[in-house]
């Protein structure tokens, strides 16, 4: 029984299967360590600084897809967004790379 659908992070998805002790949730986990950069805490601080900027538009899809793939500059941030309607500034998206880029060092 589904009791709530939830945008999560790669990461946040791996701390999830820790628990689970199947063949496939151990399959899974092994491909998410391929691509995950943040563990599930600083994935769900990253998420948290993101939202806090309460740009218009930017739904939790959008940020979880900001986690998984930590855009490096603003051309690989608009390829994040493409097919989206959002439309953000440029001094917004500055403050997006600069989010991004605090996790990256951590």
């Amino acid at each position: 029984m589904i009791k709530e659908i939830q945008a999560v992070s790669l990461a946040e998805v791996k701390e999830i299967l820790a628990d689970v002790e199947t063949d496939k949730a151990k399959e899974i986990i092994q491909f998410i360590k391929r691509f995950t950069k943040l563990s599930a805490e600083k994935a769900k601080e990253m998420k948290k600084e993101v939202e806090a900027l309460n740009l218009f538009g930017l739904k939790t899809e959008d940020i979880v897809k900001l986690a998984d793939l930590m855009p490096e500059d603003a051309e690989d941030l608009r390829k994040v967004f493409s097919g989206s309607e959002l439309s953000l500034k440029q001094d917004e998206n500055a403050k997006i790379l600069e989010i991004i880029q605090k996790y990256k060092k951590k």
